[in-house]
């Protein structure tokens, strides 16, 4: 099992909030994805060649909806999606040899470093008070090991290589809840969109939470095909 989640992008991203690309030294890119993205490249060939030699094996990509949409800057989210296609790629390749390849779609996640900012008021200037309430209400650390811990004892596992996973849809799958025993936000539950739409947002009171938007909605406005 490799979980690629090496990361040294936050404090770069949450330093420059709000500034446009042209607007930041250019070794930002650097600094987010040497780490995220070129290291996973790295440590994932390593470690499949020695899946290979097993006839088995996991790769988990931890990756996020800015591989999809614009999220925090330009930097972050083309190497979410150079994420996202590293996991399907490697999945073509590894397929015949029994290593299964994903991409893993947490949601906001409360990490150190976040949690340093929403609990002790020390979040940098530009920091947007609408990505306060969504840490706030976001996943633990853990419960992220607990989706991968369920893919890897998961006997269909196969059928999902190559493929975009997300913690609510896993939570769905294998009944888990956060390890302080809250259910984790559902992104695409029509409840949780309808709740984010100015003027209509009321109408998420009676929306019921079972109703979700179907995937393929999610990449429209994306400029992806």
């Amino acid at each position: 099992l490799l979980v690629n989640n090496a990361y040294a992008g936050v404090q770069a991203i949450f330093d420059n909030m709000n500034k446009n690309f042209w607007e930041v030294d250019p070794d930002i890119w650097d600094t987010i994805n040497n780490t995220g993205l070129r290291g996973h490249y790295f440590c994932s060939v390593y470690a499949a060649r020695m899946m290979v030699a097993q006839g088995k094996g996991l790769i988990v990509f931890i990756s996020s909806m800015g591989g999809l949409r614009y999220l925090f800057n330009v930097s972050y989210g083309v190497g979410k999606a150079a994420c996202d296609r590293m996991a399907a790629d490697m999945a073509i390749e590894l397929k015949k040899k029994g290593v299964v390849s994903v991409s893993l779609w947490p949601g906001a996640v409360q990490t150190e470093l976040i949690d340093q900012y929403i609990s002790h008021d020390e979040a940098p200037p530009g920091f947007d008070p609408k990505f306060k309430k969504m840490f706030n209400k976001g996943e633990t650390t853990e419960f992220s090991g607990r989706c991968i811990v369920g893919l890897a004892k998961d006997k269909s596992l196969m059928s999902m290589t190559g493929q975009v996973l997300m913690t609510g849809d896993l939570a769905r799958r294998y009944g888990l809840k956060d390890v302080d025993g809250r259910s984790v936000v559902d992104y695409t539950s029509l409840k949780f969109v309808i709740s984010k739409v100015p003027y209509v947002s009321w109408l998420s009171v009676f929306t019921p939470s079972f109703i979700r938007v179907p995937r393929s909605m999610l990449s429209l406005g994306s400029g992806k095909i």
